[in-house]
Order: structure tokens, then sequence, then C-alpha cells
């Protein structure tokens, strides 16, 4: 018996559990197929975008060039975020953050900016798990009316023979086994897109550090320039008043 003949033999059970497998499969394996081509991108573009940062000329340099070679968006975010404190800018109103410090806020606005990216990284590894995990019982729900309604149909035989009931038994069973072919792609790729994901997750741990510890020597050495340039001018006034 052929696929077409059983479904259109099945109840609307069986083919709902069959129709739900079939969406099951389809989009585990778009989801597959999707991730495994932009996570690669994505690292990828993460290590060009890191060597092109450091190796800029300048911060602006930097700024300017990092978006075109982050194709994946992970990084330019974690570099907008410390702009303000990497300018030494001052903040447009008083509040607990700016009160906070420099450390306190590059610490905040990065995390931020990582929960931002991991998100992003995270985007469609719940469906994976969540098909994985299912996709047997779906399967098994199958099965199990499958076989419900063969003993059904056979209840009132006066003869049941092995031929009989071998028939009906073997093709519910096939739902089982659709159901594992369904999730074991999901489970796999679950384990091999995570893996990645978490390659790409510590280069962007890495790129954060890295940023927090510069910005913040930004921030101690602009009030140090500042104070150096004042005392500048007020030693050249100094000077002015003194040849008079």
């Amino acid at each position: 018996m052929t696929i077409w003949q059983w479904l259109s033999q099945a109840d609307g059970v069986a083919r709902a559990t069959a129709l739900v497998l079939l969406l099951m499969s389809v989009a585990s394996w778009v989801l597959i197929l999707y991730k495994a081509w932009w996570l690669g991108r994505a690292h990828g573009s993460t290590l060009r975008a890191t060597d092109a940062f450091w190796q800029a000329s300048s911060w602006e340099q930097a700024r300017l060039d990092l978006p075109k070679i982050d194709r994946a968006a992970l990084l330019t975010p974690v570099a907008d975020a410390i702009a303000h404190i990497v300018a030494a800018e001052p903040a447009a109103h008083h509040s607990l953050a700016v009160a906070s410090g420099a450390q306190v806020q590059t610490t905040r606005v990065l995390r931020e900016a990582l929960h931002g990216a991991s998100h992003r990284l995270q985007w469609g590894q719940t469906v994976l798990a969540s098909i994985g995990a299912t996709a047997p019982f779906v399967g098994l729900l199958g099965t199990v009316w499958g076989i419900h309604q063969a003993l059904a149909a056979l209840a009132g035989a006066d003869h049941v023979s092995l031929e009989q009931l071998a028939g009906p038994v073997g093709e519910a069973l096939v739902m089982t086994a659709a159901g594992l072919a369904v999730a074991l792609p999901a489970v796999l790729a679950y384990n091999l897109l995570g893996r990645k994901l978490a390659q790409i997750e510590e280069l962007l741990e890495g790129f954060a550090h890295d940023m927090q510890t510069w910005a913040l020597q930004q921030a101690t050495q602009a009030p140090q320039a500042y104070a150096g340039m004042q005392a500048h001018h007020a030693v050249d006034a100094i000077a002015v008043v003194g040849s008079r």
C-alpha cells in the first residue's frame, strides 16, 4: 500500500497526525538550512570585522568601516553602545547611570548589547528543540490510534488471523518511524548549531571585553588631557600677565 492509498483510507485523526509531522519536518529543515547558512556567515564576518576594527587607524575610522564588514550586525551594536563613553560626551541629564561611573556604564551597555546579539543568535533554537522533543510523541499518537482502529475493525469478526492484524498494525507503526525521522534531524541540528552559536558568542564576549578595557582607558585619559590643556592655558595666562 502506498502512502497515498493509506491517506485515502485513513480517518481524520491519522490524517491530522501525518499533516502535523509533515509541517514539523518542513519547518525544521527550513530552520536548519537557514541557520546553518546564517551562522556560517556570521562567524566569518565576525572574525573579519574584529580584525579590521583593531587594525583601524582611529576610533572614527573603525566605527565607519565596521558596519561594512559586520554583515550579521553583531559587533556594530557593541561598538555603538559605548560610543558616547569613548567620545566623553556630557550627559544630557543627571541619572543613576551617569552617577555610577564609566566602568559601570560600560558594563551595563555592553551587557545589553550582548543580550541583543544572543537573542538573534538563539532565534529558531527553541523551535528545533520543541520539534525534536515532541515529534516522536506525535508519531506515537498516530501509531496508537492506528492500532486502536485496526483492533476495532477486527472486533466483530468471527475469526481473526495474524495476517489480518499484521497489515493494519504494521501500517500504524510507520507513524512512529515518521516521528523519529522528523525528530532526529532537529535534535542533531540543535546540537551542532548550538556549538557554532557558542563559538560566535565567545568571539562577541571577547570583543566586548576588549572594548570595555579600551573604552575605560579612553575615559581615563580624556579628563587628564583636559586638565593638562587647562593647566597649559593657565600658564600662558600667567606669562602674559607677568610680561605686562
